[in-house]
């Protein structure tokens, strides 16, 4: 079976589960944001030990899954949490000895912000609305539409790069991509966003939809652009090759985790 064939497959299984885990919330959702954080987390160890980090994989794991805990039940404030990880990061490496202090701690708490308070936000925009009825659903219409918005901003980037582009985004990120690329994806992630308000985001308006399509179609392809940043200064194609065909967790959900914050503080701040 040819890549594309096994992307294809994998895709008709995935992509249903995905959705389901995003409508039904809860506990559930929680698990698979704790998937994409921690395998994310554990795929950028890996491609930071290529740079010559150690980084600390045990405080790690504790660390992101404690964020993703404290943004589903609440139970410690923001700043705190933050402080508590940094020190325990620099008190524990004096313990280590492993090559350069610097390079390890800085490594870990990158990995740790990175796929921790972004798998954090996660989980932060599906319990956004409050468990009453109805009303909890709608993260879950939110989670789905912001995923379809991601797709096909993805699938339009590549086609319309393949058969328009000529002007190269960041050459020295990702030479394939395209500048014309770019604005197909950043164009069909705001119409992917307006269509889905007229069919689950009533609850937004739509000048608050369109936003949402426009961090998408920017943030969303901008941590595409980082995520690649990281593996070719790591030297590797793929953050892995824990899912056939798609390469790893980090690389599936790039620019879900990026976005996610930013979707976050716009919904807190800025939406009625």
């Amino acid at each position: 079976m040819n890549n594309t064939s096994t992307r294809i497959l994998v895709s008709v299984f995935a992509i249903p589960l995905i959705l389901i885990l995003c409508y039904v919330g809860n506990i559930y959702f929680f698990l698979f944001a704790a998937v994409i954080a921690l395998v994310s987390f554990y795929e950028f160890s890996q491609m930071a030990k290529n740079k010559g980090a150690n980084v600390n994989l045990s405080l790690g794991f504790f660390a992101v899954l404690f964020l993703l805990l404290n943004s589903y039940l609440h139970f410690f404030d923001s700043y705190s949490s933050v402080v508590l990880i940094v020190f325990l990061s620099a008190l524990i490496e004096l313990f280590r000895n492993k090559y350069s202090a610097i390079i390890n701690i800085g490594a870990t708490l990158l990995g740790i912000f990175y796929t921790g308070i972004f798998g954090a936000s996660l989980i932060g925009i599906r319990e956004f609305y409050p468990h009453i009825g109805s009303l909890y659903l709608q993260g879950g219409y939110l989670i789905i539409s912001v995923l379809s918005a991601i797709w096909i901003c993805d699938s339009a980037a590549y086609f319309g790069g393949v058969s328009l582009g000529k002007h190269k985004l960041f050459p020295r990120v990702s030479p394939h991509k395209s500048w014309e690329g770019a604005a197909f994806g950043f164009l069909f992630a705001i119409l992917t966003m307006i269509i889905a308000h007229f069919i689950v985001l009533d609850f937004l308006t739509l000048f608050e939809s369109i936003i949402l399509g426009v961090i998408v179609g920017i943030i969303g392809q901008t941590g595409d652009l980082v995520e690649s940043l990281i593996k070719r200064d790591a030297d590797v194609k793929d953050s892995s090759a824990l899912i056939p065909g798609h390469g790893g967790f980090f690389d599936r959900f790039d620019s879900l985790l990026f976005s996610a914050p930013v979707i976050l503080l716009y919904l807190k701040y800025f939406t009625r």
